[in-house]
């Protein structure tokens, strides 16, 4: 989306011919029965003697993942949304990562009803396609399960959800896959409906597309090792399990194509319905009628739809005739984002998010400061954010600077532009920056109808010679913006009198 520590530091540490019939279904009844191997992992190179530029994340523990310090951009929206996830997700009852860890818990039975329900979906969907042999040259990919327990706006467990998913980390590209690209609704186009919905007393609702990714269509011929359960064709029997392999009908969770093939699908069906969508805002659709009109905005398998009753009644019917839908009713939370709903307006916050991050790095019992930065010094030797001196000590890899750096950057990005120049400049010192390099900072903020849908504070690639030269770089920056948020209001806008000249007033 989209896109401060006092621990002390430390001392440096140095093809065969398919035949098209489906395979025989997986059997959820069995569940008990089958057993299930432990997947592959991705193996990933690590410079283990370099150990200033890493940093291990605040899950290292489960997940295994290591952050490279001088590889992350200052406004790093991927970044920070990784953290967040991995925020989001801390608990001290982690979701199993297999299912040997799912049999030994005391939810187990909860687990086991999601894993049937996957299973039934697959079938449903007719994802498998007939078990071969694997075709000479194919390299299968394989598969895991992946457990994930849903949770609300008060961060309450609201659905135990499986996952079969393809190990699409093993895809050749120009073999396996072509394109991969999906676009989804982003953090600005989101605040905006939000405030074209407050401004125009709109209805918001949100619809999840149940086991969305099922619905695309492959392009490439896709192998994947025979997960438990697939019954193998008699005339394989006496073959090892090893060298047979199914062939996928359709898309899968974790190919690297999947998200494009869903969206392809989704499109195609709005477009059918009347819907229409630009290149500037691919994943926002708009339809319209004498009465009214319907917003239905984008993310992977969410759908927020912005507009009058009636014409959000017949996109929900529209979508339930097509896909297995839930109805979640008026959205109150998405992309992270806690809503809720007033007759004069709609109050958008992340105080859940705010409190999880204060309590994971112990800064809940911290006192509030109503500028919580130190001043700055034009005397290098008098700055405290001064460059790393020779005999200075350094963070290492255990030290989460870059995890609350990003914890907060992700706060930054989406409700508190008020913490953006601070987030920013503490980011600079992720891998021994030198912050005395004269440049300026670049800061705008763009607001529709009082409310701000998109900001940014960064300092400058270029040395600028002048005040003057720093604000043109800042100009610049900011135009390029406002072009696209005008495409964006132009492609969103209602042809409703009323609402054009109250636009026009406060954009």
């Amino acid at each position: 989306m989209g896109s401060k520590d006092k621990n002390p530091r430390k001392k440096k540490n140095l093809g065969e011919k398919v035949q098209e019939e489906p395979c025989k279904e997986i059997c959820p009844e069995d569940i008990n029965k089958l057993v299930f191997e432990e997947p592959e992992k991705e193996i990933r190179p690590e410079d283990e003697h370099d150990t200033e530029k890493f940093e291990i994340s605040i899950n290292f523990a489960q997940n295994g993942k290591v952050w490279t310090r001088n590889e992350i951009e200052d406004d790093d929206g991927i970044f920070s949304f990784s953290v967040y996830k991995e925020i989001d997700h801390e608990s001290d009852d982690p979701d199993p990562e297999t299912i040997s860890e799912c049999l030994k818990r005391p939810d187990w039975e909860k687990w086991k009803m999601a894993i049937q329900a996957e299973l039934l979906s697959l079938n449903k969907r007719s994802v498998f396609g007939p078990i071969v042999t694997t075709p000479e040259n194919t390299k299968p990919v394989g598969h895991k399960w992946v457990f994930v327990r849903k949770r609300n706006e008060k961060n309450e467990v609201t659905r135990y959800k499986a996952r079969l998913v393809a190990q699409g980390f093993s895809q050749r590209p120009g073999i396996d896959y072509e394109e991969t690209y999906s676009p989804v609704m982003d953090a600005i186009t989101f605040r905006f409906l939000m405030s074209l919905a407050a401004s125009q007393n709109l209805e918001m609702y949100l619809m999840d597309v149940v086991t969305a990714y099922l619905y695309g269509s492959l392009e490439n011929e896709i192998y994947m090792k025979i997960p438990e359960g697939l019954k193998m064709p008699e005339d394989l029997k006496s073959k090892a399990k090893e060298i047979c392999s199914v062939r996928l009908q359709r898309s899968l969770y974790g190919l690297k194509q999947s998200g494009r093939m869903w969206y392809n699908r989704l499109s195609e069906y709005l477009l059918s319905k009347d819907y229409v969508n630009n290149a500037i805002c691919p994943c926002v659709f708009i339809k319209k009628s004498s009465l009214g009109f319907v917003i239905i905005a984008v993310y992977v398998d969410d759908l927020n739809m912005i507009g009058t009753q009636k014409e959000i009644d017949d996109a929900r019917t529209h979508m339930k005739e097509e896909f297995e839908m839930k109805d979640l009713g008026k959205t109150k939370f998405c992309l992270g984002l806690q809503i809720e709903h007033f007759q004069d307006g709609i109050f958008v916050h992340q105080s859940n998010y705010t409190k999880r991050v204060l309590k994971r790095f112990y800064m809940d019992k911290a006192t509030p400061l109503s500028t919580p930065m130190v001043n700055r010094s034009l005397d290098v030797e008098k700055d405290p954010f001064r460059p790393c001196e020779d005999n200075e000590e350094v963070l290492g890899p255990e030290v989460p600077y870059m995890s609350a750096i990003g914890g907060l950057m992700y706060l930054a990005n989406c409700t508190r532009p008020d913490i953006a120049f601070a987030t920013n400049l503490l980011a600079r010192y992720r891998y021994l920056s030198d912050p005395h390099k004269a440049r300026s900072q670049t800061g705008y903020v763009f607001t529709i109808g009082g409310t701000a849908v998109s900001w940014r504070s960064q300092k400058q690639t270029l040395v600028a010679t002048s005040s003057n030269y720093a604000e043109t770089i800042a100009l610049h920056e900011a135009c390029r913006e406002c072009v696209w948020l005008r495409s964006m209001t132009q492609h969103t806008r209602i042809k409703w009198n009323s609402h054009r000249e109250r636009a026009n007033k406060n954009i």
